[in-house]
């Protein structure tokens, strides 16, 4: 093999799922402004687009139904809807509880990711003052003892 095959991918690796959801949105408005999707959403996708990954269309559908967004929507709509906007059915009162319970969940895990990162920082920042005070006592040490 040689080191270009052997290297890991690098974080800049487009996702083709990403891509095909990217690439959704422009294309279809109910998508682009997360709109409650209809049951079967991926049947209209692929009607519409014939040439369409089913397994990459999953995922991206994933991807785009368990985004913060999307269940901020969901949780407070009362209707569902098909591709070209068009009402579909009403979201259920359990689905709606879903989607706020899950919403919930990653709004609270988000802030913990968020809390923890804050209290790293703030640790860096005082062991980088504490070091810089260190350093500072050992030149005034330095100097005074290297005076005689």
């Amino acid at each position: 093999m040689t080191e270009a095959n052997t290297a890991s991918p690098q974080k800049n690796t487009p996702n083709p799922a990403r891509a095909l959801l990217q690439t959704l949105q422009a294309e279809f408005a109910v998508l682009r402004e997360h709109q409650p999707l209809a049951i079967g959403i991926d049947k209209q996708i692929l009607a519409a687009r014939p040439d369409t990954d089913r397994k990459l269309l999953r995922i991206a559908l994933g991807m785009h139904t368990k985004s913060l967004r999307y269940l901020k929507t969901l949780k407070q709509a009362s209707q569902r809807f098909n591709l070209d906007g068009s009402p579909a059915s009403e979201v259920s009162s359990e689905q709606q509880a879903m989607a706020a319970e899950e919403h919930a969940k990653r709004e609270q895990k988000r802030a913990e990711v968020h809390k923890a990162a804050r209290l790293a920082r703030e640790k860096a920042e005082k062991e980088a003052v504490a070091e810089r005070r260190k350093q500072e006592k050992l030149g005034q040490l330095l100097d005074k003892f290297s005076r005689h």
